[in-house]
C-alpha cells in the first residue's frame, strides 16, 4: 500500500474514532488475558447486570427482553443462580407492578451494604408499566427489602428506559443517586433520587451528551451493527446515556451512550442544584474524548475510569487524561455492567447482546454459556458514604 494511502486510511480510523478503540499495547493486552478469570457461566437466560457485596457475595440481573425468565434478580450461591430476595417478589404483577420486580435491568451494592435493584418496568423494552420503574434496596444482613422508591411519573417518560445507577451517601440526610435513561426513541438523560424523600428529577434530558450519536454505526465481527429485523429494512441502533461512574470524591459523574464513542463528565454539584439552568449545566459538561464504543463504566477508588469496548472484545481504562487496553479477549463478547469490588477485582458479564435475532434478521447467534468474568486491578471500589 502507498504510503499516501496509509495516510489516508489512518484518517479515516481517526475520524469515526476506530484507532483509538483498537486495543493498544498488544502483547500487554495478551499477558493480561491470561490473567482473566471465569467467575460463573450461564445456560439459560442472558444476563446484563453484576454487583459483588464486601463479603464477596454476588448479584445478578436477567431483564425480562425475551429469554425465559423466572426470575429477574438472582444470588450466586456455589455458582448457581438463586432468586433473591426470594421467589415471590420475582413473580411479575402488571396489576401491582410497584410491588414486584417487572424486569431489572441493573444491581448495585452501594456503601451501606444494601442491594438497590433498578427495575425498568419495561419488558421487551415497551413503554414502563406507569407506576413500575422503580428502585428496591434490600437488606443484605436481613434479606428483606428495606425501602422502594417508584419514580415520579414526570421523570419516566413513555420512552424511558432506566439502566444504571451510582451512589453517593454523603449529600443530604440519606444519600442521592444518579441513574441513567439509555431510552432507544425518546431523549436519554440522567435522573437524580434524594434516597430520603425519594423526589427525583431529570437533568441533561435530550442533551447531545447523553444522547446517541446519529451517525454512530458500531462495527462488530467485521459487520456493520444495526437493528436487522427478519422481514424488515436494517435501521441504526440508537442507545441513549447508559455508562455511569463517579469520581472517589463524589465531584464528578461519568457517562456515555451505547451508541457512541465518547466519554462525557459533568459536575455532580451543578447536577444537584435546581437553580442551575439546563443551559447552563449543558455548558458544564465536558467531552473527554474518544475512549471506545462500551455499555458499562465503572470506577476505581485511585480515580481511574473503565469501559468496555465491545467492538473488540476488551476492557480500557482511563488514567491521567490516556486511554489503554486493560484486557483484549475472544472471551469478552459485549461487556456489560462492570463493577470493582473489594476484593481488588474488576467484575463483568460478557453476554453476547450484540448476537441477540434483533440483529441478525431473526436468527439467535448466541452461544451459551454466557459469563461472568473478572481481572485483578490494583485497587478498590468508590465508597461515598458519611
Amino acid at each position: 500500500m502507498e504510503i499516501s494511502m496509509i495516510k489516508k486510511t489512518l484518517l479515516l480510523l481517526a475520524t469515526t474514532g476506530l484507532i483509538l478503540a483498537l486495543p493498544v499495547g498488544r502483547s500487554f493486552a495478551e499477558d493480561k488475558a491470561s490473567k482473566l478469570e471465569t467467575v460463573a457461566t450461564f445456560t439459560d437466560a442472558m444476563p446484563t447486570g453484576v454487583t459483588v457485596a464486601r463479603d464477596g457475595r454476588i448479584f445478578i440481573n436477567y431483564p425480562r427482553w425475551g429469554d425465559d425468565v423466572p426470575f429477574t434478580v438472582a444470588e450466586l450461591i456455589n455458582g448457581k443462580a438463586v432468586a433473591y430476595p426470594d421467589a415471590e417478589i420475582n413473580k411479575a404483577d402488571p396489576a401491582n407492578p410497584a410491588k414486584s420486580l417487572i424486569s431489572v435491568q441493573s444491581v448495585v451494592v452501594d456503601p451501606a451494604n444494601r442491594l438497590w435493584i433498578l427495575d425498568t418496568a419495561a419488558p421487551g423494552f415497551k413503554p414502563p408499566l406507569q407506576g413500575g420503574a422503580k428502585l428496591v434496596a434490600v437488606d443484605l444482613a436481613t434479606n428483606k427489602v428495606v425501602k422502594t422508591i417508584v419514580f415520579p411519573a414526570d421523570v419516566i417518560l413513555k420512552s424511558t428506559y432506566v439502566n444504571d445507577i451510582r451512589f453517593d451517601l454523603t449529600k443530604g440526610s440519606e444519600g442521592v443517586a444518579y441513574v441513567t435513561d439509555s431510552s432507544l426513541m425518546g431523549p436519554g438523560g440522567i435522573i437524580v433520587v434524594d434516597l430520603a424523600s425519594g423526589k427525583a428529577f431529570r437533568r441533561l434530558s435530550g442533551d447531545p451528551s447523553t444522547s446517541a450519536d446519529k451517525d454512530f454505526i458500531a462495527v462488530i465481527d467485521g459487520q456493520r451493527f444495526m437493528n436487522r429485523p427478519k422481514d424488515g429494512k436494517p435501521s441504526k441502533i440508537q442507545i441513549a446515556s447508559d455508562g455511569i461512574a463517579i469520581s472517589p470524591d463524589g465531584e464528578t459523574l461519568y457517562y456515555s451512550a451505547v451508541s457512541g464513542r465518547h466519554l462525557y463528565s459533568v459536575p455532580t454539584a451543578a447536577l444537584l442544584d435546581q437553580n442551575v439552568s439546563g443551559k447552563q449545566l449543558a455548558a458544564k459538561v465536558k467531552d473527554l474524548g474518544l475512549k471506545g464504543a462500551s455499555d458499562g463504566l465503572e470506577t476505581d477508588d485511585q480515580g481511574r475510569v473503565y469501559g468496555g469496548d465491545y467492538e473488540h472484545g476488551s476492557i480500557r481504562v482511563f488514567d491521567k487524561g490516556k486511554w489503554s487496553t486493560l484486557v483484549h479477549s475472544r472471551e469478552i463478547q459485549w461487556p456489560d455492567t462492570l463493577s470493582i469490588a473489594a476484593d481488588g477485582y474488576l467484575y463483568f458479564t460478557a453476554n453476547q447482546l450484540d448476537k441477540q435475532a434483533g440483529f441478525h434478521q431473526g436468527v439467535d447467534m448466541r452461544k451459551k454459556p454466557y459469563k461472568l468474568l473478572r481481572i485483578k486491578i490494583d485497587a478498590g471500589p468508590v465508597l461515598l458514604k458519611k
